[in-house]
C-alpha cells in the first residue's frame, strides 16, 4: 500500500484553426476583425457568441449600434446574462489521476457534456495499492489509532489480492481471456478507496457547472479538493471564463462562489 494525494492535468483543449476562421470572417465581411482572448478557447466562445448576433463589428447587423470590443468584457455579459450555449464549444480534455472510486462514483453522475475513460480494473491487475487518507481520520482526537487501523485494513486487502493472484496462478497464466476474468473476479474484493485514475473531458459550460456544485461546503470532501485543483487551474488559464469566480476557504478546502460582474 502507499499513500497518494489526488492530482489533475489538464492535456488538451480545442484549438482554432485560424485559416478556416479567416475565411469565414470574409464571408461575413469583417475580415479586419481580431480579439485579445488569452486562449483559443475564449477565443472561440467569443467567435460563437458574435456569430449569433452578428456583432462584430457596429452596423453588420443593423441593429447593432454598438459593441462590446474586448473579449473580458465581452465573455463578462456572456456570464452574466447566462448564454450558456456558446460556453459549450469549448472542451477542456483533463486526467484526474491518484484519486478514488469513491471519487469517480460521484463525478458519473455528471453526464451532460462530457467523455470518460476509466482505468479498468478488468485489465489493470491490483497489486500495491494506493490510498488517499481523509481529514476525518487525520484530525480525530484518535488519529495516530484511526490511521493505523485503516492502513491495516487496505495492506490485509493489498495481501488478499496477491495472494489470490498466486492461488489462481495467474502470472502463469497464457490464455489472456482467463487471465482478465481472473482480474475481473478479484477486483470484487478491493476496497472502493483504492486510488484509480481517469481521464475526463468536459465542455466549459458544464465544467462552471461541476466547479459549482463539487467545491460547494456540502460537497464530499475528496471531489471538493480535486475541483477545487481543477479550478484554480482554468482561472488561470482562461481568466476571462472564470473572471467571476472568488475563492473562499471553507474548511480548509477552496470554495468557489459566482458574483456579478461589471461590464
Amino acid at each position: 500500500m502507499h499513500k497518494v494525494e489526488p492530482k489533475v492535468f489538464l492535456i488538451g483543449e480545442t484549438r482554432i484553426q485560424e485559416d478556416e476562421l479567416g475565411l469565414y470572417l470574409d464571408h461575413v465581411g469583417v475580415s479586419e476583425w481580431t480579439s485579445d482572448a488569452t486562449s483559443d478557447i475564449e477565443k472561440i466562445v467569443e467567435v460563437m457568441g458574435r456569430l449569433c448576433y452578428k456583432s462584430f463589428k457596429p452596423g453588420l447587423n443593423p441593429n447593432v449600434v454598438k459593441i462590446r470590443e474586448h473579449n473580458d468584457e465581452y465573455l463578462a455579459n456572456v456570464i452574466n446574462i447566462k448564454h450558456g450555449s456558446v460556453i459549450e464549444h469549448g472542451m477542456l480534455n483533463f486526467i484526474l489521476a491518484d484519486v478514488s472510486r469513491v471519487f469517480t462514483h460521484e463525478l458519473v453522475r455528471h453526464r451532460v457534456g462530457v467523455a470518460i475513460s476509466q482505468e479498468s480494473l478488468r485489465f489493470v491487475r491490483l497489486t500495491n495499492l494506493g490510498f488517499w487518507m481523509p481529514s476525518v481520520f487525520k484530525n480525530h482526537p484518535r488519529s495516530e489509532e484511526i490511521m493505523r487501523f485503516v492502513i491495516e485494513k487496505v495492506e490485509f486487502m493489498e495481501r488478499w489480492q496477491i495472494e489470490l493472484a498466486e492461488m489462481l496462478d495467474i502470472a502463469n497464466e497464457k490464455d489472456f481471456e482467463v487471465k482478465k476474468k481472473f482480474t475481473s473476479a478479484m477486483r470484487r474484493i478491493a476496497p472502493i478507496g483504492l486510488a484509480t485514475t481517469i481521464g475526463w473531458s468536459v465542455n466549459v459550460r458544464t465544467l462552471r457547472h461541476v466547479i459549482e456544485m463539487r467545491t460547494h461546503p456540502g460537497a464530499e470532501e475528496e471531489i471538493r479538493l480535486v475541483f477545487g485543483k481543477v479550478a484554480e487551474k482554468v482561472k488561470t488559464r482562461y481568466p476571462h471564463l472564470f473572471s467571476d469566480y472568488e475563492l473562499k476557504i471553507v474548511d480548509g478546502l477552496p470554495y468557489y462562489e459566482t458574483k456579478n460582474l461589471k461590464v
